[in-house]
């Protein structure tokens, strides 16, 4: 008797696991093919944004500009770069469903990195009346890794923090060295993460924040989750709560200094 009651209080838990189970993998099947959807559509894109680009050059290096239109011509720069950083996340994130990240490495100086990725992000900081504070080492930082996917992960970042940054809030980065370990942290006065949402952060299509006019598809942490993982790295978000900022920081292995 007391085997049997035990059989039968046991179904419905077994019954809940396995909804749960079909639940997840229709999710992950939704996922799947929404993401097609939109890599499929972000290889239209690709030529005319490339179009677009070479249009920008040949106007930017032709005669000297009126405000009025200097003012239009660095609005559709930015939000040209905007469109192809989106479209590249797609792609990326899709490739990376699909069949893995591929890495090209080298050794690079992480400092290096680092400053072309704030280069990319310098006009919507301006625009946005950000201050930024840096924080480098006085050597370099060496790492075996694939530069032009951690520029990504650091653009990505940073824009993720000018997003979610009030006109004229602080941006801070800093970088040290620890060992054989490098340490990358990029800290905000934004409007922080809600601490339900904190481990869920780097989940596809997750919005770390609340949506803002700059919109997005919540694929950007995911892929910074991915490209520091690949590169036997980690990353980890902390905030203290509604407008009290957030911090990112960026684990990776680094050359030992002599």
């Amino acid at each position: 008797m007391i085997a049997q009651l035990k059989t039968a209080n046991s179904h419905p838990r077994r019954e809940k696991r396995l909804r749960d189970a079909s639940t997840d993998a229709r999710s992950s099947q939704e996922k799947d093919w929404s993401l097609e959807v939109m890599a499929k559509f972000s290889h239209e894109l690709r030529n005319p944004l490339g179009s677009l680009r070479s249009a920008m050059h040949v106007l930017r290096i032709g005669p000297v500009k009126s405000p009025v239109q200097e003012k239009a011509l660095a609005l559709a720069e930015r939000q040209l770069f905007q469109m192809s950083r989106l479209v590249d996340d797609i792609l990326d994130a899709s490739r990376m469903r699909n069949v893995g990240l591929q890495l090209r490495l080298g050794r690079f100086d992480l400092c290096v990195i680092l400053g072309r990725a704030m280069h990319s992000v310098e006009c919507t900081m301006r625009e946005r009346e950000h201050r930024l504070a840096v924080s480098f080492p006085d050597e370099p930082v060496w790492l075996e890794c694939d530069a032009a996917r951690l520029e990504q992960v650091f653009v990505n970042l940073l824009i993720n923090a000018a997003k979610y940054t009030d006109i004229g809030g602080d941006v801070a980065i800093s970088v040290k060295q620890e060992a054989n370990e490098a340490v990358v942290q990029i800290r905000d006065s934004g409007i922080g993460i809600a601490a339900d949402v904190l481990p869920k952060v780097f989940d596809l299509y997750v919005q770390a924040k609340p949506a803002t006019r700059e919109g997005g598809l919540g694929l950007g942490l995911s892929l910074v989750r991915s490209v520091v993982e690949s590169h036997r790295g980690s990353v980890a978000v902390a905030s203290d709560g509604a407008g009290k900022g957030s911090a990112f920081t960026v684990r990776l292995p680094a050359f030992a200094r002599p």
